[in-house]
């Protein structure tokens, strides 16, 4: 049979991503705070819309679709009742932040280079060693390194690379200590001379770093010619050194985690709030909302698009609310024993579980909790942390989460001077009634940022 053309009619379905459907999308996967910034964005595009901070007034429930009801309902309202009064605000207007446990908000602080200029001005140098100074301090990166070589700094200032190694050794006795330095192993031994730690220490700082971040204590011993004891004795005093001396500087944005969704138990019954105060108010502004129904034509088709817009939005922000909290109506139902026992008690959860019940897509459950806390009555949490996949053991199943929890607690509670092997902690969890691997352990291990017992032992 001879390849010919011909035109055929084949009926097919397919999910076609309008540029409403992506908005929509798009807004389930916002936090509050990103929710927030895209709707001051839209205030400030569309002129129907405006700010308030004060709003008493509510938007009655509209359910018309119709173009001509809805410019009248435009006109006849005052406020979208989008966010309402704040009853999470402070005196002062600004949200009560929250930080989440084991979470550290930054700090604004000053900066390293104008901490070191400050102590620079008390010093009595000349014109030329005042420039390779500031220079050289102009060069000290957020962590408190050298970026710039002493012949970049010579060529630069004009000086020789016998001027600029003095001025350089003149800054690294400023404060912080290992400031100033040109890589990990100067700038630990910077620090090490200025605590006046031992010998030996210096010796392993310079020679031996490598076998130290590895654990070979027998290799050091041997080339040293210390005993076991002091070996570990001097590891003790360097892990204390700060690797990055100037990080305690840095200039940095406090950052503050502001939760989605609250969870207070009322009674026998846990209680699940959006956090709506978080959002800003707005209303319609009244000049714009006159000319919908009194200004030209153009004016009117303009505003009318403008209205669409906005009805849509409000319409999105509304199923995300909605989304999010069938999803973790759901998480508190499968959860109990968290809510009411705290953390540890977690059970297994996967996002298909809670997709299943409410008849939704995975990949809906993962963008309505993506980035988004829970405020509980043990604090504040991601709602990823309540998904976590089962081991089994037993005949029964028992979360990733809680297995970590207990190799947490077993090594906090280790002797130091003779710490658990992972073989320890597998027979350990083993008679708690939990069976896994020894390698299944060292992963969990690992993933808590917890090293090897050859790693962990003190004297």
């Amino acid at each position: 049979m001879k390849p010919a053309y011909g035109l055929e009619l084949i009926q097919t379905q397919k999910l076609v991503l309008t540029p409403e459907l992506h908005q929509a999308i798009m807004i389930l996967q916002m936090n509050v705070q990103e929710l927030s910034a895209l709707i001051a964005e839209e205030v400030e595009n569309n002129p129907l819309l405006d700010l308030v901070h004060d709003t008493t007034e509510r938007l009655p429930e509209h359910s018309s679709e119709d173009e001509e009801d809805w410019i009248a309902y435009f006109c006849d309202s005052s406020d979208l009742g989008l966010g309402g009064r704040a009853t999470g605000r402070s005196s002062d207007g600004r949200l009560d932040a929250y930080c989440a446990p084991g979470y550290v908000c930054a700090q604004a602080n000053l900066s390293i280079r104008s901490h070191l200029l400050s102590q620079l001005g008390v010093l009595p140098l000349g014109h030329k060693e005042q420039s390779i100074a500031h220079f050289i301090i102009g060069s000290i990166d957020d962590n408190g390194y050298l970026q710039a070589t002493v012949g970049e700094i010579a060529s630069a200032t004009a000086s020789t690379s016998e001027q600029v190694e003095d001025v350089l050794k003149l800054i690294q006795k400023f404060d912080p200590p290992g400031v100033a330095a040109r890589d990990l192993r100067e700038c630990l031994e910077l620090q090490a001379q200025a605590k006046g730690l031992s010998r030996l220490a210096l010796q392993i700082i310079r020679h031996h770093l490598d076998d130290l971040a590895d654990g070979r204590y027998t290799r050091i011993c041997q080339s040293t010619n210390a005993s076991l004891k002091q070996v570990l004795r001097a590891r003790d005093s360097i892990v204390k050194l700060q690797p990055k001396p100037g990080a305690a500087f840095s200039a940095g944005h406090v950052t503050f985690i502001v939760p989605d969704i609250t969870v207070r138990r009322i009674d026998d019954e846990f209680v699940v709030i959006p956090n709506d105060s978080a959002l800003p108010s707005i209303r319609w502004n009244p000049y714009y909302r006159k000319l919908l129904t009194a200004g030209e034509q153009d004016a009117r088709s303009y505003l009318v698009k403008q209205m669409k817009r906005a009805r849509f939005l409000l319409k999105s922000i509304e199923q995300r609310r909605l989304t999010i909290s069938r999803v973790m109506e759901t998480i508190v139902g499968r959860q109990r024993r968290f809510f009411l026992e705290g953390p540890g008690h977690l059970e297994p959860m996967t996002l298909k579980d809670v997709a299943h019940e409410l008849d939704i897509h995975d990949s809906t459950v993962s963008r309505a909790v993506s980035g988004k806390y829970v405020d509980t009555p043990f604090g504040v949490f991601p709602c990823k942390m309540f998904f976590t996949p089962g081991v089994e053991s037993y005949g029964h199943e028992v979360s990733q989460y809680n297995i970590k929890k207990m190799i947490e607690q077993m090594i906090r509670s280790e002797d130091s001077g003779n710490p658990l092997t992972d073989s320890q902690i597998a027979h350990g969890l083993s008679r708690r009634g939990v069976e896994i691997a020894r390698r299944t352990v060292a992963k969990y291990r690992s993933q808590l940022g917890i090293p090897p017992s050859n790693r962990r032992k003190k004297l």
